[in-house]
C-alpha cells in the first residue's frame, strides 16, 4: 500500500540511450553532452513536484570497465565483478549528479543532489547462478576465452557468432540494502541517483553480513524493486522509443498508450516483446504494479514531458 504522502514519489529509470547513445564512441565528453539533453525531462518532474529517484543503465561502462582490467592484468590485480560494478556506479552517478546540480542552479531551483552507491540483494540459492547467461565483458577467440576460462573460473559461450565473451548470473533482485537511507534523503528533498546498472548484487550470509557476488542484476527489475521499497506509486521506464509497439517491424505494427498488466502478460506470453529488447521492461512494469505501484510509463528520455502530458509514450496500469 502507497503512503499518502508519497502520492508524488517516483522512480525514474533512465536508459542507455540516456548517457551513450547508438553511434557514439562513448567518451566522457559525448556522455556529458548526452546527459545535458537527456536530464530535461527529468527537471520537468521537479517542477511538478515529483520526488525523484532516479535509475541509470551502465552497459557500455561497465564493459570498457572491464576492458580496461583485462588490458592492465598483467600490471594490476584483476577486479571481481562487483567491485568494477561499484566503480562505474560511482563514476556514472558522479557525472549525473553534476550534470543535475548544474540544470537546477539554472532554473532557481534549491533541489538537493546526491549519489549512492546501492547494493542489491540477491537470493544466495538463485536458479540464474547455476545457468549463467549475461553476457559481458569483451569478445575473443575460442581459444583465448576457453583459456581464461580456466584460469579465471570463468563460464564463457560464442556471442551469436561474433566471437566468445564471458557470460555470468543475472539473479533476481529481492531488497535494496540501503533503502532507509534512500528514503531519509528523499524525505529531506533530496533527488537520489542509485541503483546505477541494477545495484550491486549480494548475497546475505548466515551471520546476517553481505557478500558481493559475480553477476549483473537486470536494471529495470531493480528500479521495480526500488520503487516498491521506497514506496513510489509511479515508475518511469525511459528507454529509446517513444511507445511500445505490437507486431514491433512488421505491416501491422501499431503503438500502445495505454493498457493493463493482463493485456500486457497476455502480449508478453504471446512473444510480442522479445527478451533482448522491450520484455524485460514491460515484465518490470507488471512487477512493480502487481507488488503494489499505482503505473508505469515507458517511453523515450527525450519525450517524457510529452508523454505526461498525454501526447505519446505507453501508459501500463493495473
Amino acid at each position: 500500500m502507497i503512503p499518502p504522502s508519497y502520492r508524488r514519489r517516483a522512480v525514474v529509470a533512465l536508459g542507455g540511450n540516456a548517457i551513450t547513445r547508438p553511434g557514439d564512441s562513448g567518451t566522457v565528453e559525448e556522455d556529458y553532452r548526452n546527459l545535458q539533453d537527456s536530464l530535461d525531462g527529468v527537471v520537468g518532474l521537479l517542477q511538478q513536484g515529483y520526488e525523484l529517484i532516479v535509475t541509470h543503465g551502465n552497459g557500455p561502462q561497465i564493459g570498457n570497465q572491464m576492458i580496461r582490467v583485462e588490458m592492465a592484468a598483467a600490471e594490476a590485480p584483476v577486479l571481481p565483478l562487483d567491485l568494477m560494478g561499484a566503480d562505474v556506479q560511482g563514476g556514472l552517478g558522479y557525472m549525473i549528479e553534476r550534470v543535475f546540480r548544474s540544470k537546477l542552479r539554472q532554473h532557481g531551483m534549491a533541489h538537493r543532489v546526491c549519489c549512492m552507491l546501492t547494493m542489491v540483494e540477491v537470493n544466495a540459492d538463485d536458479p540464474a547462478f547455476q545457468d549463467p547467461t549475461k553476457f559481458v565483458g569483451p569478445f575473443y577467440d575460442e581459444s583465448t576465452a576457453q583459456q581464461k576460462a580456466q584460469e579465471r573460473g570463468w563460464t564463457v559461450r560464442e556471442d551469436r557468432g561474433r566471437g566468445w565473451r564471458r557470460v555470468v548470473p543475472s539473479p533476481e533482485p529481492i531488497d535494496i540494502v540501503q533503502r532507509q537511507e534512500i528514503s531519509t534523503l528523499v524525505d529531506a528533498g533530496t533527488v537520489v541517483i542509485s541503483g546505477g546498472g541494477g545495484g550491486i548484487p549480494v548475497k546475505r550470509l548466515p551471520n546476517g553480513e553481505f557478500k558481493g557476488v559475480e553477476g549483473v542484476i537486470d536494471k529495470d527489475f531493480a528500479s521495480a524493486v526500488m520503487a516498491l521499497a521506497l514506496g513510489a506509486p509511479e515508475l518511469f521506464i525511459l528507454t529509446g522509443v517513444e511507445q511500445v509497439l505490437l507486431d514491433f517491424g512488421t505491416p501491422q505494427e501499431r503503438p500502445l498508450s495505454i493498457i493493463s498488466v493482463e493485456q500486457a502478460r497476455r502480449h508478453l506470453a504471446e512473444g510480442q516483446f522479445p527478451a533482448g529488447s522491450m520484455g524485460p521492461k514491460i515484465d518490470a512494469a507488471c512487477r512493480f504494479i502487481e507488488g503494489g505501484g499505482s503505473r508505469t510509463l515507458i517511453t523515450d528520455v527525450f519525450t517524457l514531458s510529452a508523454a505526461l502530458a498525454g501526447e505519446t509514450g505507453t501508459w501500463i496500469t493495473a
